[in-house]
């Protein structure tokens, strides 16, 4: 068994454990230490691909990405680019160990640091080995991974185009990643759509007329900032007399650069590895430069999660996207009289808006809720001007310590190792923009400039402060966890929900100065719920974080490096009982004397009792808490017992196949005390895959086992039942069908009882990631270890987002409170039926790939799109939504699995809030 030494967090000396056999051994120990209230690979409190790296930013020797991510290479670097179906043939067929070196698979590390050989994985078989490994792949198997030179790509790998400059000798070249530029030109033109749609409402009044001119030109102006933005980042200016190599931004390779000795450091995979399907479609895509990467200041590429994309344009251009169709929604309500009426959804069973009743002109609850969306328009493109500016500065630092000539400390140049240094430079940066931005906010005030007119000085300060450290506390806390574009758009919905807690505050301390209440959704007790969970939830981790980060350190520290080994585990109770206390405290206490304020001095906890009898029948709202504690319950235990099953046959099967050596004498009999023991883990496992994505054990194996009859029986058990083990990837896809089955109903019946049933269900899952991340005793180790099983190459930093960003796309369009019931809908449908679908479909009959550079196929998009137009009509048919625009609906839909299928962001957080403002731009 390999050693690791840690340090205080940070891994030192060579990284030994990125073994095949290493990580077989923690696998399963942690699943026998799991019974003694701990796990092996879960003393990092993160997931377990992340456990294998150091929460800090020094990197070890074989930590360095393979791309250094920075638009200013040195003069000696180049890019490599593949632009040959030889060439991408010839990567699929030797491709890393993924499941071994738990590296990522997403097909953006090409270059693999070293080959490792193990008992359970052969090393690259080569030469006439070829030949007598492939009789043992079957022809379903083969079927199922076939070879890239068979799929049709519609669009090449770049986007490249030169112009010269007659009559000089000096040329500039446009060159980009496709995906990149389909995914900004589909950004950039909901926002143009919404700007025209602006445009042509402000007919209504000629106040409304004249800010929605304004709102106008600050979208059309940070529009046509990013696009020169997109311009700066992929330009080259050549000159004819200078080489390509000698060029401080060499973008622009061939084929030619990927040589024959990278390939042949490529070791193969073996098609018995685990999840090998989802892995062999990711690794056969093509790599492209990362060099136009954005940074946060004084970040680094480590904190950020492995992609082949940065999402900057979705960071920058999908916040502003979100507040434009708010906007556009609440303008066509002051429009409907009959909204004026009652300005809630319909079927919202919720008592009326609250409203101001002072001396000044109070707006009613809509025309408040107007003139807080144009502060939300005006809050959304200030936040992406803030994070434009940083990735700007950054580059431009960058630039200046390469141009020195300074030698790098860590990944980046301009950024220093130093954590005291980098928090200090962040500071001073941070105020020196809110300075900045100040300044100019009190520019365009004194020259009448309607630029950011919506925000007051308090507003620009105070939004600029929060927004920046969020940034850098998100980064910092959640390592490996977001990419920019995730980053930004997370970091903008907090401080939008901050604002909206600050301002019902306000308008509860000064009722009588307060000219209305600026909140972004109606101001119903809703809302005041909400921010109540999802900012206590918050609050109360910060509040709490001495006992969370104690907990985190003792759990995480081995029990031969402390003093006295005997008080871990009465330290760790105390500290959890410490936490338990506290959240009791601060919820019963400072977040509910809060609700009850805001309330009019009602009880909360006595408000939602007396609510949930005010359905459309008494039992209705009982009946769906039972259904869904009922769904909830049976998911939990049903997943407890598979996964259950899945370990103990993996361990069993892979101690007789491989690992469980008895030696024999001559006559064939076992001499006792000679048997070599190792314990394997399901990464060394060669189970048989299903054509369904399911595995099964390997039953030839069973005959050998101590305790063979047992374990035949509890096999024809589970035969009958027809309980197969499940790969990882329908595991997740599981849990998008039971978001199907569980919220529709809520929605389609009571929508509002929904909104408030989604907001207690993301603060316990905020609790619940406190849990796990911090190790609380005694339920730290046992969430780790079941959500452990269902993660992807997505979750492999420090906190696991990926239930948060499933919920959130889920909830969002109840969250937004669209105008008609079918975009309630929206989240639903787009996870639980397209995204499912569309993957299902993509990965059995799927031919014709999008870009050499991406998985998705045109039939899983067409699959994506009928299967929601089909489930849009049937709510229709059924009488839950109303009629609706199928043309516009159609067009909505293709172009949201367009962009799933060009976007490498984490698509159950953005493609439901894209789908949303768009279908409400489109009026459908």
């Amino acid at each position: 068994m390999t050693r690791k030494s840690r340090h205080s967090g940070r891994v030192t000396g060579r990284r030994l454990d990125s073994s095949s056999s290493n990580n077989t051994v923690r696998a399963n120990a942690g699943h026998v230490a799991a019974s003694m209230g701990w796990s092996t690979s879960y003393q990092a409190g993160s997931s377990s691909s992340a456990s294998r790296s150091s929460d800090s930013d020094s990197e070890t020797e074989y930590e360095r990405p393979h791309f250094f991510r920075r638009r200013f290479a040195s003069p000696n670097s180049s890019s490599l680019v593949i632009k040959d179906d030889n060439l991408e043939a010839s990567l699929r067929r030797r491709s890393p160990h993924v499941a071994s070196s738990g590296e990522s698979s997403n097909g953006s590390t090409l270059l693999a640091p070293r080959q490792h050989f193990t008992r359970s994985r052969s090393p690259a078989l080569n030469g006439h080995a070829k030949s007598s490994a492939r009789r043992h792949i079957s022809p379903a198997y083969s079927r199922l991974h076939r070879t890239a030179s068979h799929d049709i790509t519609f669009f090449p790998t770049l986007l490249e185009f030169r112009i010269p400059f007659f009559p000089t000798s000096w040329t500039w070249t446009f060159s980009a990643d496709f995906r990149k530029c389909g995914e900004s030109n589909i950004l950039l033109g909901a926002i143009l759509y919404a700007s025209h749609t602006i445009y042509k409402l402000s007919d209504m009044d000629t106040n409304i007329g004249q800010h929605n001119l304004w709102v106008v030109k600050e979208l059309l102006i940070f529009s046509f900032t990013v696009v020169l933005y997109s311009i700066w980042t992929h330009s080259t200016l050549l000159h004819s007399r200078t080489p390509t190599s000698a060029l401080p931004n060499s973008k622009l390779s061939t084929s030619s650069s990927l040589t024959s000795s990278a390939l042949a450091s490529l070791p193969s995979l073996s098609p018995r590895t685990s999840e090998s399907k989802d892995v062999r479609r990711n690794i056969s895509l093509i790599t492209t430069p990362k060099t136009d990467f954005g940074f946060i200041w004084m970040t680094v590429p480590k904190n950020y999660r492995e992609s082949s994309d940065d999402g900057v344009f979705t960071g920058l251009l999908l916040g502003p996207l979100i507040a434009a169709g708010l906007l556009i929604s609440a303008l066509r309500l002051s429009s409907d009289d009959s909204s004026r009426i009652s300005p809630l959804p319909r079927q919202w069973r919720i008592e009326a808006p609250a409203e101001l009743y002072n001396l000044r002109d109070v707006p009613t609850a809509l025309d408040a809720l107007v003139r807080a969306r144009y502060n939300l328009v005006d809050l959304g493109t200030f936040c992406s001007t803030i994070l434009l500016l940083h990735v700007c500065a950054s580059w431009y630092q960058e630039y200046r310590c390469l141009k020195r000539g300074n030698t790098a400390e860590g990944e980046r140049t301009s950024v220093p190792r130093s954590e005291g240094r980098r928090s200090l430079y962040y500071i001073l940066f941070t105020i020196g923009i809110t300075g900045g931005i100040f300044g100019l906010k009190v520019l365009f005030q004194q020259q009448n400039f309607g630029l950011w007119e919506h925000l007051n000085y308090f507003e620009v300060v105070f939004c600029a402060l929060f927004y920046q450290f969020t940034l850098y506390v998100a980064i910092r806390l959640a390592h490996r966890v977001f990419t920019l574009g995730e980053l930004g758009l997370v970091c903008f919905g907090g401080t939008a929900v901050c604002m909206e807690f600050f301002n019902i505050t306000i308008a509860r301390i000064r009722p009588v100065t307060t000219p209305f209440i600026k909140t972004y959704r109606l101001p119903t007790p809703l809302l005041t719920f909400q921010i109540a969970l999802i900012a206590g939830s918050l609050l109360t981790g910060f509040l709490l974080s001495p006992f969370l980060v104690l907990s985190r350190h003792i759990a995480q520290r081995p029990v031969r490096r402390l003093r006295n080994p005997q008080d871990k585990p009465r330290n760790r109770r105390l500290l959890a009982l410490g936490f338990y206390i506290g959240t009791v405290l601060i919820v019963g206490g400072v977040i509910g004397m809060w609700t009850r304020w805001c309330l009019g001095k009602r009880d909360p906890w006595l408000w939602i009792i007396l609510w949930l009898l005010e359905g459309k029948r008494k039992w209705t709202r009982p009946a769906l808490l039972a259904y869904w504690a009922a769904l909830g319950s049976l998911s939990v235990a049903g997943w407890n017992r598979q996964l259950a099953r899945s370990r103990r046959y993996w361990h069993r099967n892979s101690m007789t196949s491989e690992t469980l050596v008895a030696s024999t004498v001559p006559d064939g009999t076992e001499q006792s005390g000679m048997t070599t023991t190792s314990v394997a883990g399901p990464s060394s496992l060669s189970p048989s895959m299903g054509t369904v994505g399911m595995t099964f054990p390997a039953l030839p194996a069973l005959p050998n086992l101590p305790n063979g009859t047992q374990v035949a029986s509890d096999l024809l058990d589970a035969a009958d039942k027809h309980v197969p083990t499940l790969g990882r990837n329908a595991r997740r896809k599981f849990f998008h069908v039971l978001a199907v089955v569980m919220f529709i109903p809520g929605i389609a019946i009571d929508p509002a009882f929904t909104h408030l049933s989604f907001s207690a269900a993301f603060a316990l899952f905020v609790f619940t990631e406190y849990i796990r991340y911090f190790a609380i005793y005694p339920f730290g180790a046992a969430v780790h270890l079941f959500m452990n099983e269902f993660l992807d190459h997505r979750d492999r930093g420090t906190a696991i987002l990926s239930h948060f960003y499933l919920l959130t796309g889920c909830a969002g369009s109840v969250w937004l409170e669209g105008p008609s019931h079918l975009l309630q809908f929206t989240g639903i449908l787009t996870l639980g039926v397209g995204d499912a679908l569309a993957s299902i479909v993509g990965k059995r009959i799927g031919f014709h790939r999008w870009s050499p550079t991406t998985s998705k196929t045109l039939e899983g998009s067409i699959a994506f799109t009928m299967s929601i137009m089909g489930c849009a009509w049937l709510l229709r048919l059924l009488g839950v939504a109303e009629s609706f625009s199928t043309t516009r609906y159609t067009s909505v839909v293709a172009l949201s699995s367009i962009l799933e299928a060009l976007s490498d962001q984490n698509d159950n957080l953005t493609l439901p809030l894209f789908m949303w403002s768009l279908l409400v731009v489109a009026d459908v």
